[in-house]
């Protein structure tokens, strides 16, 4: 298990405790519906969108509820790095070759309530498997099994992926890190969330640094 999956090696760290406040108040974010499938992206890379998917997950678990985690960034991709899980088959080859669903769940042994959907092998055309019948269907049926959805996609201004998903989310987390992104790229992205009609709950602040200590924030 990777070392920024704060949550689970050490859930009474302040980092975790600020997961958690993310958990509740994405909870008061439905008050008429409840976001249960939640895309995490950003406008450029490096700004900590699957450590944040990772840990929202792992707190959301954490919390009696039925989870799963699903890595949609077919490009570059890092969940199944981070739980340590084997990446042989995945999302894509469901979405390519027809595997069925409960092929490529992995089923976490060390933390509970936690189902972890890998990527799968690297497709030649991520886009167009992404933004297909086959993948507006899965999301259903996730939504019907789970409690909670947490997908990690690519950052926005890379490639179109996270805006394709956006449209078949119920809210989706734009992750902006501390002192690292600039101000346009967060408003270039917001932008093209906006021009698909994506819901977007909230942002959440990375990398921020007070003290000896780093805290992740969120804000609606």
């Amino acid at each position: 298990m990777d070392k920024s999956l704060i949550t689970y090696h050490n859930p009474k760290a302040p980092d975790s405790e600020a997961y958690r406040m993310l958990r509740t108040n994405i909870g008061y974010t439905g008050v008429d519906k409840k976001h249960k499938v939640i895309l995490i992206t950003s406008s450029k890379m490096q700004e900590g969108k699957s450590t944040t998917a990772a840990n929202l997950a792992i707190t959301m678990a954490q919390s009696k509820h039925n989870v799963v985690i699903v890595d949609c960034d077919l490009r570059r991709p890092k969940i199944h790095k981070m739980f340590a899980v084997d990446n042989t088959i995945g999302l894509s080859d469901l979405l390519a070759k027809d595997e069925p669903l409960n092929r490529i769940i992995y089923h976490s042994v060390l933390i509970e309530n936690l189902d972890i959907i890998t990527s799968g092998v690297i497709p030649p055309m991520p886009s167009e498997l992404l933004d297909s019948k086959k993948m507006e269907k899965l999301i259903g049926e996730l939504r019907e099994a789970y409690d909670y959805v947490i997908i990690d996609s690519p950052p926005i201004l890379s490639v179109t992926d996270a805006t394709i998903l956006s449209k078949i989310v119920d809210g989706v987390l734009l992750a902006v890190a501390s002192n690292e992104t600039h101000v346009d790229a967060i408003l270039t992205a917001k932008k093209a969330l906006d021009k698909v009609g994506s819901n977007v709950i909230g942002t959440v602040l990375t990398k921020a640094k007070i003290g000896k200590k780093s805290y992740y924030y969120y804000s609606y």
